[in-house]
Protein backbone atom coordinates (compact mmCIF):
# COMPACT_ATOMS: atom_id res chain seq x y z
CA UNK A 1 0.00 0.00 0.00
CA UNK A 2 1.44 3.36 -1.02
CA UNK A 3 1.94 5.99 1.64
CA UNK A 4 0.10 9.22 1.01
CA UNK A 5 2.13 12.12 2.35
CA UNK A 6 0.47 15.10 3.88
CA UNK A 7 0.25 17.08 0.67
CA UNK A 8 2.85 18.19 -1.83
CA UNK A 9 1.86 21.78 -2.22
CA UNK A 10 -1.77 21.40 -1.45
CA UNK A 11 -3.93 24.11 0.02
CA UNK A 12 -5.00 24.15 3.66
CA UNK A 13 -5.23 21.03 5.77
CA UNK A 14 -2.14 19.30 4.43
CA UNK A 15 1.50 19.67 5.34
CA UNK A 16 3.98 20.41 2.54
CA UNK A 17 6.25 17.57 1.47
CA UNK A 18 9.97 17.65 2.13
CA UNK A 19 10.67 18.30 -1.56
CA UNK A 20 8.27 21.26 -1.58
CA UNK A 21 9.91 22.60 1.58
CA UNK A 22 13.42 22.36 0.12
CA UNK A 23 12.23 24.02 -3.11
CA UNK A 24 10.77 26.84 -1.02
CA UNK A 25 14.10 27.27 0.77
CA UNK A 26 15.81 27.62 -2.61
CA UNK A 27 13.39 30.03 -4.25
CA UNK A 28 13.25 33.75 -3.69
CA UNK A 29 9.70 34.33 -4.92
CA UNK A 30 6.66 32.21 -4.09
CA UNK A 31 4.68 30.65 -6.91
CA UNK A 32 1.00 31.64 -7.14
CA UNK A 33 -1.11 29.77 -4.61
CA UNK A 34 1.90 28.71 -2.56
CA UNK A 35 1.24 26.85 0.69
CA UNK A 36 1.24 29.29 3.65
CA UNK A 37 3.83 27.21 5.52
CA UNK A 38 6.19 27.43 2.53
CA UNK A 39 5.87 31.21 2.40
CA UNK A 40 6.96 31.41 6.04
CA UNK A 41 9.73 28.83 5.50
CA UNK A 42 11.15 31.04 2.76
CA UNK A 43 11.23 33.95 5.22
CA UNK A 44 13.00 31.81 7.81
CA UNK A 45 15.80 31.15 5.32
CA UNK A 46 16.08 34.91 4.77
CA UNK A 47 16.33 35.43 8.54
CA UNK A 48 19.08 32.83 8.86
CA UNK A 49 20.97 34.48 5.99
CA UNK A 50 20.73 37.89 7.68
CA UNK A 51 21.74 36.39 11.01
CA UNK A 52 24.79 34.73 9.47
CA UNK A 53 25.80 38.02 7.84
CA UNK A 54 25.41 39.91 11.14
CA UNK A 55 27.64 37.40 12.95
CA UNK A 56 30.27 37.66 10.22
CA UNK A 57 30.22 41.46 10.52
CA UNK A 58 30.70 41.24 14.29
CA UNK A 59 33.56 38.75 13.93
CA UNK A 60 35.37 40.69 11.23
CA UNK A 61 38.99 41.55 12.00
CA UNK A 62 39.26 44.85 13.83
CA UNK A 63 35.47 45.17 14.22
CA UNK A 64 34.78 48.11 16.51
CA UNK A 65 32.78 47.68 19.69
CA UNK A 66 30.02 49.78 18.10
CA UNK A 67 29.95 47.42 15.12
CA UNK A 68 29.77 44.37 17.40
CA UNK A 69 26.99 45.99 19.47
CA UNK A 70 25.06 46.88 16.32
CA UNK A 71 25.38 43.33 15.03
CA UNK A 72 24.20 41.99 18.38
CA UNK A 73 21.10 44.21 18.28
CA UNK A 74 20.45 43.09 14.70
CA UNK A 75 20.70 39.42 15.69
CA UNK A 76 18.22 40.07 18.53
CA UNK A 77 15.82 41.68 16.05
CA UNK A 78 16.24 38.80 13.58
CA UNK A 79 15.61 36.26 16.35
CA UNK A 80 12.39 38.08 17.29
CA UNK A 81 11.35 37.85 13.62
CA UNK A 82 12.19 34.13 13.60
CA UNK A 83 10.10 33.60 16.73
CA UNK A 84 7.17 35.39 15.10
CA UNK A 85 7.53 33.29 11.92
CA UNK A 86 7.76 30.04 13.91
CA UNK A 87 4.57 31.04 15.71
CA UNK A 88 2.87 31.70 12.34
CA UNK A 89 3.59 28.11 11.30
CA UNK A 90 2.45 26.77 14.67
CA UNK A 91 -0.81 28.73 14.53
CA UNK A 92 -1.44 27.44 11.00
CA UNK A 93 -0.86 23.87 12.26
CA UNK A 94 -3.24 24.39 15.20
CA UNK A 95 -5.93 25.72 12.86
CA UNK A 96 -5.52 23.26 9.98
CA UNK A 97 -4.12 19.92 11.10
CA UNK A 98 -6.26 17.39 12.96
CA UNK A 99 -4.78 16.47 16.33
CA UNK A 100 -5.56 12.89 17.28
CA UNK A 101 -5.78 12.05 20.97
CA UNK A 102 -3.69 9.01 21.82
CA UNK A 103 -1.16 9.65 19.06
CA UNK A 104 2.42 10.04 20.23
CA UNK A 105 3.31 13.69 20.88
CA UNK A 106 6.26 15.06 18.93
CA UNK A 107 8.79 16.99 21.02
CA UNK A 108 8.96 20.10 18.81
CA UNK A 109 6.44 22.24 17.02
CA UNK A 110 6.47 22.18 13.23
CA UNK A 111 7.67 25.78 13.22
CA UNK A 112 10.73 24.82 15.29
CA UNK A 113 11.48 21.87 12.98
CA UNK A 114 11.28 24.05 9.86
CA UNK A 115 13.39 26.77 11.50
CA UNK A 116 16.15 24.23 12.24
CA UNK A 117 15.98 22.99 8.65
CA UNK A 118 16.18 26.55 7.33
CA UNK A 119 19.24 27.24 9.48
CA UNK A 120 20.96 24.08 8.32
CA UNK A 121 20.05 24.89 4.69
CA UNK A 122 21.88 28.21 5.00
CA UNK A 123 24.88 26.63 6.76
CA UNK A 124 25.15 23.84 4.16
CA UNK A 125 25.07 26.26 1.25
CA UNK A 126 27.60 28.59 2.81
CA UNK A 127 29.91 25.66 3.57
CA UNK A 128 30.09 25.15 -0.21
CA UNK A 129 30.48 28.87 -0.86
CA UNK A 130 26.98 29.07 -2.33
CA UNK A 131 24.20 31.52 -1.54
CA UNK A 132 21.16 29.93 0.11
CA UNK A 133 18.73 31.37 -2.46
CA UNK A 134 18.55 31.41 -6.24
CA UNK A 135 21.31 33.19 -8.11
CA UNK A 136 22.27 32.91 -11.77
CA UNK A 137 24.67 30.00 -12.31
CA UNK A 138 27.37 32.25 -13.76
CA UNK A 139 27.51 34.24 -10.52
CA UNK A 140 28.15 31.22 -8.29
CA UNK A 141 31.65 30.86 -6.88
CA UNK A 142 33.61 27.69 -7.56
CA UNK A 143 34.35 25.68 -4.44
CA UNK A 144 35.69 22.33 -3.39
CA UNK A 145 33.66 20.56 -0.72
CA UNK A 146 35.49 19.73 2.50
CA UNK A 147 34.64 17.70 5.56
CA UNK A 148 32.68 20.55 7.14
CA UNK A 149 30.53 20.98 4.03
CA UNK A 150 29.88 17.25 3.93
CA UNK A 151 28.83 17.28 7.58
CA UNK A 152 26.37 20.15 7.01
CA UNK A 153 24.81 18.37 4.03
CA UNK A 154 24.54 15.09 5.94
CA UNK A 155 22.82 16.89 8.81
CA UNK A 156 20.45 18.65 6.40
CA UNK A 157 19.61 15.27 4.81
CA UNK A 158 18.94 13.82 8.28
CA UNK A 159 16.63 16.72 9.12
CA UNK A 160 14.84 16.27 5.77
CA UNK A 161 14.37 12.55 6.47
CA UNK A 162 13.08 13.34 9.94
CA UNK A 163 10.63 15.89 8.51
CA UNK A 164 9.38 13.36 5.95
CA UNK A 165 8.89 10.75 8.69
CA UNK A 166 7.11 13.31 10.87
CA UNK A 167 4.59 14.42 8.25
CA UNK A 168 3.96 10.78 7.30
CA UNK A 169 3.29 9.89 10.95
CA UNK A 170 0.98 12.89 11.29
CA UNK A 171 -0.94 11.95 8.14
CA UNK A 172 -1.32 8.38 9.42
CA UNK A 173 -2.34 9.60 12.91
CA UNK A 174 0.60 7.97 14.69
CA UNK A 175 2.03 11.29 15.85
CA UNK A 176 0.67 14.69 16.76
CA UNK A 177 2.31 18.08 17.02
CA UNK A 178 2.37 20.19 20.16
CA UNK A 179 -0.15 23.01 20.08
CA UNK A 180 0.53 26.07 22.20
Amino acid sequence: MATAYAGDNDATGALPSVSALLRAFRSTTPPPGDHPVLEVARELVRCHELRRHAYREAQAPKASSARVAGASRLVDHIDRDRTRLIECIDVWVADNIAHREGASLHTETLGAVIDRMAGKWVAAHHALGLPASNYPADELPASTPDGEAHLHWVRLAELADGYKDLITDIAEHRRRLPVF
